[in-house]
């Protein structure tokens, strides 16, 4: 089983940590299992390399390169689409890290 580093972006960061305790245990537990490999968690791609994590209403958009997540956004979803505001910031820190 592969193990990955968790790599969290400030944006990501400061929504997670504004959360109550409980909506935020729920998240990270989501992102720590996430280091363990993907089983059991729900997460759907985006637009290539762009992917989300799914918790209750809150999204996770991140990405992966070589043996490193990196969270990029969080927000609540508010709607069937994923804001694009959000894809586009996560597909620029992507072209960044290239």
């Amino acid at each position: 089983m592969k193990k990955y580093r968790i790599e969290v972006f400030e944006k990501a960061e400061d929504f997670i940590l504004g959360l109550p305790e409980k909506e935020r245990a729920k998240i990270l537990a989501h992102i720590s299992i996430m280091q363990e490999g993907f089983s059991g968690i729900n997460t759907r791609l985006l637009k290539n390399p762009i992917r989300e994590l799914k918790v209750k209403n809150y999204r996770v958009l991140f990405f992966i390169k070589k043996d490193t997540v990196y969270l990029v956004s969080s927000f609540i979803k508010k709607s069937q689409k994923t804001p694009l505001q959000e894809i586009e910031y996560a597909q620029e820190i992507y072209k960044k890290l290239k």
